[in-house]
Order: structure tokens, then C-alpha cells, then sequence
């Protein structure tokens, strides 16, 4: 059974869009940091904890909802995170949500909040519900910015091992020392950091033998 009217639909992908800030350093410790009700009470993450807090906050609603998959590149990647991920621009397995609306599936992607969509100059994705709210192919001065390269489709559950496959070669496990002032959330250490009001700490919090 379908949902009949987008209002629930739209007011949940703004909750997740913009209550949790986008961080591309922030991939959880632990499979069970990608549960939903530990992701509803994070300020920051990346596309796969968003994507799965918009899916399991639409399905108690009562709005029928999947995980969807796609290998995305980004043409406005910053420097350092392009070091971190050994120089590639394409990002594996970003998640996003597909709900069921009067009898449709329709793509909707909360992973870049607006304010840090103003910091790269380009317009946070908007839902009506009607239709697909996928990444933007160009920035707001015309330079290429998203630009989808092969869709995995959609799952009923998350597909964790295949996801932390596609990560392999990348380094995220000092992403605690990790300074980008682009995505530095607001508040944070890394933003103070970023600032140079304050040292960077010591010790790790994100390595690979942790997950699982």
C-alpha cells in the first residue's frame, strides 16, 4: 500500500537533510552504528546512515520505503578528500531512499544538508514526492558537479559487506585528525580545528580492524 499524500513524505526528508550534517569522514566504527535509531541520534554522517534513517523514519510513518545504491562522481571533491580516497572522485555505494507515492517508487537523496550545500554553491535537493530528488548533474555556476555511473539498485535490508568491500583502499581511519574546512560541521572539533583555534587530538576512534 502506497502513500496518498507527500506532506509526511517531504517533512521526514528535511528532518534527515538537514538535522544531521553531511560528513564524508564519518563511516561508523560498528555495523550496528548504521542502525537507525543509533543514526537519529548522531549530528553527523555520511550518505549510508542518512539514507538509512530516511528509509526506516519513512516506514513508520506507514510510507512503504527501500535502501536504493548508486557509484556516484563528484567533479567538486575537495583536495583532501580526494587524498583520502587515493586520488579517485568516484564514490561506491552512496545511498539514497525510494518511497512509495500513490502507487510510484520515487529516488530521494538526504545526504547534503543545505548549509553545506551553500558552501559549495549549489541548491539543496528538494522532494515534492512526485518527483526523483537524485544528486545535481551541474553547481550553481554551471560546472559539473554529480554525475551518476551505475545504479545498484534497490535492497529491503542494507547491504553492509558489500558496501565496506567498495571502501577498500581508502583511508579513513584517522578521520578524527582529519581538517576540511569544507565539511567541517559547525560547533565541532574539526571545525575548530579547520579554524586553527585548537590542536588536533590524539589517538584514533575509526580503524578497519574495528568494524564488525
Amino acid at each position: 500500500m502506497s502513500a496518498k499524500s507527500t506532506e509526511p513524505t517531504f517533512t521526514i526528508f528535511v528532518a534527515v537533510r538537514d538535522g544531521i550534517w553531511y560528513d564524508p569522514y564519518m563511516i561508523p566504527a560498528a555495523d550496528g552504528d548504521f542502525r537507525a535509531s543509533v543514526v537519529a541520534t548522531t549530528t553527523r554522517a555520511y550518505c549510508v546512515p542518512k539514507a538509512v534513517l530516511l528509509t526506516a523514519a519513512a516506514r513508520a510513518a506507514g510510507i512503504p520505503a527501500r535502501l536504493g545504491f548508486a557509484d556516484v562522481r563528484n567533479h567538486l571533491q575537495t583536495d583532501t578528500l580526494r587524498e583520502k580516497m587515493q586520488g579517485s572522485d568516484l564514490f561506491p555505494w552512496h545511498g539514497y531512499t525510494e518511497t512509495l507515492i500513490d502507487g510510484r517508487w520515487v529516488k530521494a537523496t538526504p545526504a547534503f544538508n543545505a548549509e553545506l550545500c551553500a558552501r559549495f554553491g549549489v541548491e539543496p535537493l528538494e522532494f515534492d514526492g512526485v518527483h526523483d530528488a537524485v544528486l545535481h548533474p551541474f553547481s550553481g555556476d554551471g560546472s559539473e558537479y554529480m554525475e551518476y555511473i551505475q545504479d545498484h539498485g534497490w535492497f529491503a535490508d542494507l547491504p553492509l559487506d558489500r558496501i565496506f568491500a567498495s571502501y577498500e583502499g581508502f583511508r579513513f581511519d584517522d578521520s578524527d585528525k582529519i581538517v576540511d574546512q569544507k565539511f567541517a560541521c559547525p560547533g565541532t572539533d574539526s571545525a575548530r580545528r579547520a579554524a586553527g583555534r585548537i590542536a588536533e587530538p590524539t589517538g584514533s576512534t575509526i580503524g578497519q580492524s574495528d568494524r564488525g
